[in-house]
């Protein structure tokens, strides 16, 4: 499997950002991808994810109401559109994802630890400065 993000850059507090992972080589049709975030000098931080079906989809309490995890099936991607970004939003942003051999359900909690995703990918910067 390989996940390719991207969609960083630099925008004003208030502004919008929307950020892609490229997903490929899938063996099973049941996975998981998450974003989690990075700021310099603290822990990675997940904040959302979703199912492979769509139906489950988690965020933190930091970006709800804010940002918006999304899926599209035929191009195998996953957005997350970002808007009323905050200086705090400012950190390098990764997908990562784990496979499974059935379909995940989640609510109010995220499926899975950070350690338990099995691929990453590179990760985008998003900085948020005026």
């Amino acid at each position: 499997v390989q996940l390719q993000a991207s969609g960083g850059g630099l925008v004003q507090p208030g502004g919008s950002l929307r950020l892609s992972c490229a997903a490929s080589g899938f063996t099973s049709n049941y996975y998981v991808i998450a974003w989690f975030r990075q700021a310099p000098g603290k822990e990675r931080e997940a904040i959302s994810c979703i199912s492979s079906s769509g139906a489950s989809t988690y965020y933190a309490d930091s970006v709800k109401g804010r940002f918006t995890i999304s899926k599209d099936n035929y191009q195998n991607t996953v957005y997350l559109q970002m808007n009323s970004l905050k200086p705090e939003d400012t950190a390098v942003y990764y997908c990562a994802t784990k496979q499974s051999d059935f379909q995940v359900s989640f609510g109010p909690w995220p499926p899975y630890t950070s350690h338990e995703y099995e691929v990453w990918g590179q990760g985008t910067l998003v900085t948020v400065s005026s």
